[in-house]
């Protein structure tokens, strides 16, 4: 049995490792772990179990991800370097120490990505997928791209001198440009210019194509076309470059206006400071001399690509015309009970709380409750939080539409959601016309919690219907992260809720929540409580369990609470997708706890816990929650999150038995970590059924969302063959 399959595989051997692990040794670098992570993405680019097509979207996926690391992460540690700063995280890194090994770790992921793309565009070329070069051009190819030149391209660019009388142009945030040095033909007098690549444009063209896909880069055709931008000059030297800048915002406290404030924010950060530059390999010298000193970039801050500047775009070669490289349609479920119900969300609520996991059951569920209270005549008010949302958002709508037809709507709208601040700044603007009460929260908290409520008139009383969710209201991202909605009818859930919106509008703690801990007042203590307790009940000889599962762990406080369980006996399974600063597995300090982590189709973001309670797990008298929070500092301490009970027992059978049995037998899409920090891919033989949990999730219905499903009706952990695997 692999060691993967944490539902039946004993605990691995512990180890013993170096190092004093009562002091900084005994976590690991929460930088070192991102990029470890994503290392994972750029793997599942090279599983042959993957189509082709989304191969290539896992390494465009890898190439996105570490642009915003550089841009955030990066920026933050390079800042607190040049300000000399030296305190220590909480491994023992200085941040000039974590700029150094993260340098080299990246180095060897860009270059990983090259190597894994000439791999895929060989594949590709066998499919009839071309990307050409010019030396590939015919004459009808250059006829027909001279035309889409000078009708698509030419009127969005702007070639650039450089010389005295014309200064170096700005390029914003992953900015990626042409760099050339001309000589005039009639009098040899040389010019350097920039031309930058416009963003507005696809970066692949595609070409006329009798039998297939062939596709010339942008930068391609704009060298191709050079005699028309810069005419009487030929080209002696040329490079590509692309710059990241810093974008992490920084925000004044005092801010009056703190929508203004973000405005102006939005536009500093178009002028952050460059933190990495890629440039071509073999450029001239010159050049890129002249590139990194106008840009004020250092030499260990530059890094030379032998392949394709901007790897992140190759997501325009994922077709949709090439459905057999596709992973085969999935159509989200409508949860049997709604049906049952021909629709009407509040009558599926009230018949029993109902937990729909996403994307495998529809989001439109989400949208239909606030669409449905919206129309409804007896709803008399809706309270939203609203973290991250779509730029056409049928949330924001339905909102809308409730307040101009009269309800008293309120909408939490957080303008600290990192890359989406604009947007929700014109939602904002968008519900106080249609007469919403917007309110932004915290100046120094952001609010992360995903809570709606809707207050309907039954009869003679006010019912208060709830929805907890652990992802953002975004309907296309739902689309492919997995999340938990909880809809209830619970009175006390309700009351929870509205007392947490007091809290964001009017600032005045909540006092007395029933089923309810909230960050950053309660719910680090809560989880550190909890853990504790199934420490006791490991003392006492009692059955002693938690399964977690979330996107990071780095919290100290929580990572040395585990730890104390773990040497208490507590047998202590975790999920972490991402960043996990916690090290499993080492005698006398983790020998009780093993992580891994899961990448495939859909990408994990739900937040469970559970604990076993001195019954074990699964077991019917566990406690079970759900939250809007992962383990992290930020989260715990700095930010406005949920940690919602359970206590439905058709729910927390779904939970334990099907949701995070799953993801604990799940072996075809796990990674398991080491000691040391690093993962490695659970051995799969080739021709072996290896359980996937995003297959089996797609082919069972979530079971509080099934008619009449009850806590004994859990499927069995079973699916299909995978289609994907070779014959």
């Amino acid at each position: 049995m692999t060691q993967a399959d944490f539902l039946k595989a004993d605990f691995a051997e512990p180890q013993m490792v170096e190092g004093d692990m009562t002091g900084p040794a005994r976590f690991f670098n929460r930088e070192l772990s991102w990029l470890g992570f994503n290392w994972r993405v750029l793997e599942e680019a090279e599983n042959p179990r993957v189509p082709l097509l989304e191969r290539v979207r896992f390494l465009s996926i890898s190439a996105t991800n570490l642009d915003e690391f550089y841009t955030v992460r990066v920026a933050g540690l390079r800042e607190l370097a040049h300000a000399g700063k030296t305190a220590p995280s909480m491994d023992g890194l200085t941040p000039a120490e974590q700029l150094t090994l993260i340098d080299q770790n990246t180095r060897s992921l860009l270059a990983n990505q090259q190597r894994v793309f000439i791999s895929l565009h060989r594949e590709m070329e066998r499919e009839n997928i071309t990307i050409l070069t010019r030396a590939d051009l015919s004459d009808d190819d250059r006829t027909y791209l001279k035309d889409v030149f000078f009708r698509q391209v030419f009127p969005v660019l702007s070639p650039l001198a450089i010389d005295p009388a014309h200064p170096f142009p700005f390029l914003p945030n992953e900015g990626f440009a042409l760099a050339l040095e001309l000589e005039r033909k009639k009098d040899k007098r040389a010019l350097r210019a920039l031309l930058p690549v416009p963003a507005q444009i696809d970066r692949y063209i595609a070409c006329p194509s009798e039998d297939g896909h062939r596709f010339l880069p942008l930068e391609e055709l704009l060298m191709d076309n050079l005699d028309g931008l810069f005419p009487g000059y030929k080209v002696k030297g040329s490079c590509a470059f692309r710059v990241l800048r810093d974008s992490d915002l920084e925000v004044e406290d005092e801010a009056e206006d703190l929508v203004r404030e973000f405005e102006v924010a939005l536009k500093r950060r178009r002028r952050g400071e460059v933190v990495s530059m890629r440039v071509s390999a073999n450029a001239p010298k010159g050049l890129r001399s002249l590139i990194m000193q106008e840009l004020h970039v250092a030499e260990d801050e530059v890094v030379e690509i032998d392949g394709v500047i901007g790897m992140a775009d190759i997501n325009e070669l994922v077709i949709d015309a090439r459905a057999d490289l596709l992973w085969p349609p999935f159509a989200p479920r409508v949860p049997e009970r709604v049906q049952d119900h021909d629709g009407d969300m509040f009558a599926a609520i009230r018949q029993k709380d109902m937990l729909l996991h996403h994307p495998y059951e529809t989001f439109d569920m989400v949208v239909r409750f606030l669409k449905q209270a919206a129309l409804d005549p007896n709803v008399v008010a809706i309270k939203q939080t609203l973290y991250r949302t779509s730029k056409q958002s049928p949330i924001v709508e339905a909102l809308c539409e409730a307040a101009e037809d009269g309800k008293s709507v309120t909408a939490l709208v957080e303008l600290k959601a990192r890359f989406d601040e604009a947007a929700n700044i014109r939602q904002s603007r968008r519900l106080e016309r249609a007469g919403a009460h917007v309110v932004y929260g915290f100046m120094d908290l952001k609010t992360h919690a995903k809570i709606s409520t809707v207050v309907r008139r039954e009869g003679d009383e006010l019912v208060t219907y709830t929805h907890y969710g652990t992802g953002n209201y975004h309907p296309i991202t739902a689309r492919i992260y997995t999340d938990l909605s909880l809809f209830t009818c619970d009175a006390a859930l309700g009351r929870d809720a509205t007392k947490v919106f007091n809290y964001l509008s009017g600032y005045v703690q909540p006092e007395n929540l029933e089923n309810l801990s909230i960050s950053p007042l309660t719910l680090k203590k809560k989880l550190l409580d909890l853990i504790a307790a199934e420490a006791d009940h490991a003392t006492v000889g009692k059955p002693a369990t938690i399964w977690a599962k979330m996107n990071s762990l780095v919290e100290p406080d929580v990572i040395d609470a585990l730890y104390a369980a773990s040497q208490a006996g507590v047998k202590i399974s975790l999920i972490v997708r991402g960043i996990c600063g916690l090290r499993p597995g080492i005698k006398g300090l983790s020998e009780n706890i093993r992580v891994k982590s899961i990448v495939g189709r859909f990408l994990e973001h739900s937040r469970v816990v559970c604990f076993g309670n001195g019954y074990g797990l699964p077991a019917k008298k566990s406690r079970v929650f759900i939250s809007s929070a992962d383990w992290m500092s930020r989260n715990l301490n700095r930010r406005v999150e949920t940690l919602v009970e359970i206590t439905n027992n058709t729910v927390k059978a779904q939970i334990v038995s099907q949701i995070m049995a799953a993801n604990l037998a799940d072996v075809a899409q796990s990674w398991i970590m080491g000691p040391d920090g690093s993962f490695k891919r659970a051995d799969v033989e080739d021709g072996t059924f290896a359980f996937n949990c995003h297959r089996f999730f797609m082919e069972n219905p979530s079971l509080s969302g099934r008619g009449s499903a009850g806590a004994s009706d859990v499927p069995q952990l079973t699916h299909t063959e995978d289609k994907q695997t070779p014959d």
